[in-house]
């Protein structure tokens, strides 16, 4: 299954705001100028990017956010079309005041890894995005 950048839009623009009763498109936090898909090619995978925009500089959720795409990715797309992707998650250039440390943290594989044993988190991650269809 080939995935486009109208298809990640669909997939993640529901998602709840971990803050706010609002969806991350309501609040333009996503948006699909900020998605940008590169097809696999044989052996090496496909790469989606998405940028978010926080909704204040200094949000203290948006790697909480980043998780909640990714599972929702996985979740609508299925973790074996996912396989074939790469996905990078970045704030969007100048909207958050630790933007590189934000971006290295929501790209760290290792980090993500131990995220999604956390609980609390998931529980939190699960709100997020537990009224959506696939």
């Amino acid at each position: 299954m080939q995935i486009d950048e109208i298809d990640v839009f669909d997939a993640i623009r529901d998602v709840k705001d971990p803050e706010y009763p609002h969806t991350l498109q309501d609040l333009n936090v996503v948006f699909e100028e900020g998605i940008q898909v590169v097809q696999p090619n044989g052996q090496i995978p496909g790469v989606i990017t998405v940028k978010i925009t926080p909704t204040v500089k200094h949000c203290s959720l948006v790697s909480h956010i980043s998780l909640c795409l990714r599972l929702r990715l996985v979740r609508y797309f299925g973790p074996q079309t996912m396989d074939q992707y790469k996905v990078d998650i970045f704030v969007t250039e100048g909207s958050h005041d630790q933007q590189d440390e934000v971006n290295k943290q929501m790209n760290d594989k290792e980090r993500v890894a131990a995220a999604v044993e956390i609980p609390e988190l998931m529980q939190l991650i699960e709100e997020c995005i537990k009224e959506l269809n696939v």
